[in-house]
């Protein structure tokens, strides 16, 4: 046995380790901070993707501000983002958790799929902006369906009040009505009460 080797000395050895705690417990603050919600229920394949590290979610995992979120074939997803806001997604769906703060809103990316997203009306007065290749879709206490309805894009506010802009051009759709956008570049068209059985079909993407 090598006589020169020594156990570290405890002494020496505290600083380091208090050190360490130090960091670790500076940690969990920023990813407090970084955690946008959590899975509420999913049925089939639902991923999330944070940087290069991709994970499978489960009920009551939490979703990130950057979370790429990605559901399969019939799966579905819903979330609870803060305290006031739900998140259902339909299958096939691709979406970023952009920004999200509980009293201030935030920002989603939608990038192919479904989606529904019900903003409770004591949720504050910050809005939360659903981008998307066809447009933008400012939600404050309110229900609304964005996704693949008719054979275009078309946004119908189940609840509440919202602005749809694209194109350069801004529309307002209240309770009942809803805006078809035909292609990304265009800008929505006329707003309309949207029957029963359209409503129903695109509801039954996220439900």
């Amino acid at each position: 046995m090598n006589s020169n080797l020594r156990p570290a000395s405890p002494v020496r050895c505290a600083p380091v380790v208090a050190l360490l705690a130090m960091l670790a417990g500076a940690s969990l603050p920023a990813m407090a901070e970084d955690r946008a919600g959590l899975v509420s229920a999913l049925q089939g394949s639902v991923s999330a993707q944070l940087g290069p590290a991709r994970r499978d979610l489960a009920a009551t995992d939490p979703v990130f501000v950057g979370d790429r979120v990605a559901t399969g074939a019939g799966a579905r997803a819903n979330m609870r983002l803060g305290t006031q806001t739900t998140l259902k997604l339909g299958e096939k769906a691709r979406i970023t958790i952009d920004r999200f703060i509980t009293a201030a809103g935030g920002t989603i990316t939608l990038g192919t799929g479904a989606l529904l997203l019900d903003r409770e009306p004591a949720a504050g007065n910050g809005p939360v902006e659903i981008r998307s290749a066809y447009g933008l879709i400012a939600v404050r206490g309110t229900q609304v369906f964005a996704g693949p309805s008719n054979g275009v894009f078309g946004v119908f506010v189940a609840r509440g009040r919202v602005s749809v802009r694209a194109a350069g051009r801004e529309v307002t759709l209240l309770a009942g009505e809803g805006a078809d956008i035909a292609r990304p570049g265009s800008p929505p068209g006329p707003v309309r009460r949207w029957g029963q059985a359209r409503i129903a079909a695109a509801l039954a993407q996220v439900n």
